[in-house]
């Protein structure tokens, strides 16, 4: 069996993000960059959202991870997150891939497999559709939304853990995150109120990547971020409700959840489970 993982391990990450404040290099979408930089701030990290050929090495240089997103792809973009995952392998920083829409178009499939060529990333985190794709099911997604749920990509989860050795978490009404040590983490916090909000499963990644830069556990770092998340968006959903607001007021209030989350209310929310695939 699985060593166990408690909340208080969990928020102790959570806490040494909040000390620590890690660079976090990331190469996102033009949708979401606004709020993948607030959620990494309200979270303690420090966000650097840089993407020019000239420099992207460079930062890469100075991050403590690196995050990379294809949701807003086009050749530039390509080139620029095969030099900052190559510059970030010779470093040997976290490498954290969103395959955002895998599956949608041939040239997005093309885009991820040379990305995975260029250096196999530390933490893939994607929804049931994208994790299904990344792995090679024929499966096709609605533009970025899941046609899959989370547990229905288990296998192609697997495939992937498997061909990268790192950590795949596949994020749905129950967030799964697998091992190469055949660890596997669910989590089932959160809101249906967050898939109404443009960025959330993005922001859920650069988190990944803030998590990762402070606990080498990746498997560990992936399931603390994903919790914070969970956790925080379950909240923010209920104080939005309890105001009589809806998902605008929700999205302001999941910072806030993220920045001021006190650690019993995290552990008292927390629904954790740990076993072996």
């Amino acid at each position: 069996m699985p060593q166990l993982l408690t909340a208080s391990d969990l928020w102790s990450d959570i806490a040494a993000v909040r000390a620590r404040s890690p660079l976090v290099h990331s190469i996102t979408n033009l949708v979401v960059i606004n709020l993948n930089a607030n959620v990494l701030l309200a979270a303690g990290a420090s966000p650097v959202m840089a993407h020019a050929h000239e420099e992207v090495a460079d930062m890469a240089g100075i991050a403590q991870s690196l995050v990379v997103n294809i949701g807003t792809l086009d050749p530039y973009w390509v080139r620029s997150m095969e030099l900052a995952m190559a510059a970030a392998a010779g470093r040997g920083i976290p490498i954290v891939l969103d395959p955002v829409g895998a599956g949608a178009t041939p040239y997005r499939n093309q885009a991820l497999e040379r990305l995975i060529a260029t250096a196999a990333p530390t933490v893939i985190r994607g929804n049931g559709s994208e994790v299904m794709s990344t792995a090679g099911a024929a499966i096709r997604t609605r533009g970025v939304d899941s046609s899959a749920g989370a547990g229905d990509a288990l296998d192609a989860a697997q495939a992937l853990v498997q061909r990268t050795k790192g950590v795949v978490c596949v994020s749905g009404v129950t967030d799964h995150v697998l091992d190469a040590q055949r660890r596997w983490s669910r989590l089932s916090n959160g809101h249906e109120w967050m898939t109404r909000i443009t960025g959330i499963g993005c922001s859920a990644t650069v988190l990944v990547g803030a998590f990762c830069a402070v606990q080498p556990d990746a498997w560990r770092a992936t399931t603390a971020a994903m919790a914070l998340l969970g956790v925080a968006g379950e909240l923010a959903a209920q104080q939005a409700q309890a105001a009589s607001a809806g998902v605008g007021s929700m999205q302001a209030l999941l910072l806030d959840a993220l920045q001021l989350l006190p650690q019993a209310e995290f552990e008292r929310r927390l629904r954790l489970e740990v076993a072996q695939w």
